[in-house]
């Protein structure tokens, strides 16, 4: 489904392009290549003192659905109504100190958010589809997939070929997959020179 972003100025159309879909085509795997243009777009998004404090843990269900369903059960439930169509999930979790000196990195999880933003553009550029969640147990992926303490949990990401909104069953995500995008005024969220002060063209 085709929805790019009503942008107030022009922006490239990877970002307008970009959107969080739930219905995903369950038949259609993700290629290898294509797989690994995502990591390749991650690995190279910038982070603090170059330190690439990311780690991302990856399910591909046509190649080991065994592992991909112990993902899944990570999932909260309403994530499992339309997650159980995505051929691919991945979890991306931050360190919490610099690897270079073991000193606490408060930059981190900013870091990591790069990084799945960059993931998700080439994804765009793919036509593939990425959508990230915070609907999982941390503790529980944790503990299944023996992730190391320093590291956080952050979020879980599915990656695959939309499909139509049709092959959502829940009538409430439907409906979200279909309404129209929108975001909040500008003004709210961005001050110039004192905070509250929106930025304006002149």
């Amino acid at each position: 489904m085709h929805k790019p972003a009503p942008t107030e100025y022009s922006i490239h159309e990877l970002l307008t392009l970009r959107w969080s879909p739930r219905a995903f085509d369950r038949n259609r795997p993700v290629p290898r290549e294509h797989l690994l243009a995502l990591i390749e777009a991650a690995r190279w998004a910038p982070s603090c003192y170059g330190d690439e404090p990311w780690r991302y843990l990856v399910w591909d269900r046509f190649r080991d659905e065994a592992s991909w369903n112990k993902a899944f059960d990570c999932l909260g439930e309403t994530n499992r109504k339309w997650v159980k169509n995505v051929p691919v999930l991945m979890l991306s979790c931050p360190s919490g100190a610099f690897e270079r000196n073991g000193k606490p990195n408060r930059w981190a999880q900013h870091d990591t958010g790069a990084a799945s933003v960059s993931l998700a553009l080439e994804a765009v550029n793919l036509g593939l589809a990425v959508h990230q969640m915070g609907g999982f147990d941390a503790e529980k992926i944790r503990a299944a997939f023996a992730i190391p303490a320093e590291f956080t949990p952050m979020a879980m990401i599915a990656v695959g070929y939309q499909a139509q909104a049709d092959i959502l069953e829940d009538a409430g995500q439907k409906e979200r997959e279909l309404a129209a995008r929108a975001r909040k005024p500008r003004e709210t969220r961005f001050f110039e020179s004192a905070w509250g002060t929106p930025v304006t063209l002149r």
